[in-house]
């Protein structure tokens, strides 16, 4: 999942962004509100982590922008900001949540994962296909009870790829949402990781998870009921 990080104090930010990458996540920061701005016209993000106070504009005009545009991205304002006024504001605006500093890091990423199930409609952090369990609190995948080791990069494209269950994901799609802004890597390292979460999650195995689509990208999918039944 990709984080945008929008926090003027350089450190927090900093902070931030090694804290969330380290719990899985593919993240972007920036210092103030236009180039937050920029960095939405040039990505799709799962959550939005937003200050109040930013320089060249504040989080609140941002948020409302956003919303104004159909953009509905969750968004958790991070504020020293701690009056009922202020977070009245901030939801009534369009933000999902708000957390005021300082705050326990712990609780955050507990947020994030509640602010980012409610956007796809998951009570859980679990996800299933077929005989393949991912929990994406603790990070791990198992298929017909054994556990599958995955490398950081191979566990956030299979979580991506089993978040749009059943849908076709191109290279750019996959490549835009498991790097970063300044990521300028070789062109077939989406092709490379994918062979290698095949060869882990599907190899030696009868049914198959994940498919090649010829042309357009790959999906994970259900496998198909036995024929003469059902599942």
């Amino acid at each position: 999942m990709r984080i945008l990080v929008v926090e003027d104090e350089a450190d927090l930010n900093l902070l931030l962004c090694k804290v969330l990458t380290k719990a899985g996540y593919t993240v972007d920061g920036c210092l103030d509100g236009e180039d937050a701005q920029a960095h939405l016209l040039g990505a799709t993000y799962d959550g939005i982590l937003l200050d109040v106070m930013l320089p060249k504009k504040d989080g609140y005009t941002l948020v409302q922008e956003l919303r104004d545009q159909g953009n509905d991205t969750p968004v958790l304002f991070l504020t020293a900001r701690d009056s009922v006024a202020d977070r009245v504001k901030g939801l009534d605006l369009g933000g999902d949540d708000y957390l005021v500093k300082p705050f326990d890091f712990a609780e955050l990423l507990a947020r994030i994962r509640a602010m980012t199930r409610k956007r796809v409609g998951q009570r859980t952090n679990r996800f299933t296909v077929g005989d393949l369990t991912l929990d994406t609190e603790r990070r791990q995948a198992v298929r017909g009870g054994e556990e599958i080791p995955l490398l950081p990069k191979e566990f956030s494209i299979l979580e991506y790829l089993v978040r749009n269950k059943e849908k076709v994901l191109s290279r750019e799609q996959i490549e835009d949402q498991i790097w970063n802004y300044d990521y300028a890597g070789s062109s077939n390292n989406v092709d490379v990781y994918l062979s290698r979460l095949r060869k882990k999650i599907d190899g030696g195995r009868e049914e198959k998870l994940i498919h090649t689509v010829r042309g357009m990208g790959w999906a994970i999918r259900e496998p198909a009921a036995p024929k003469g039944g059902t599942r």
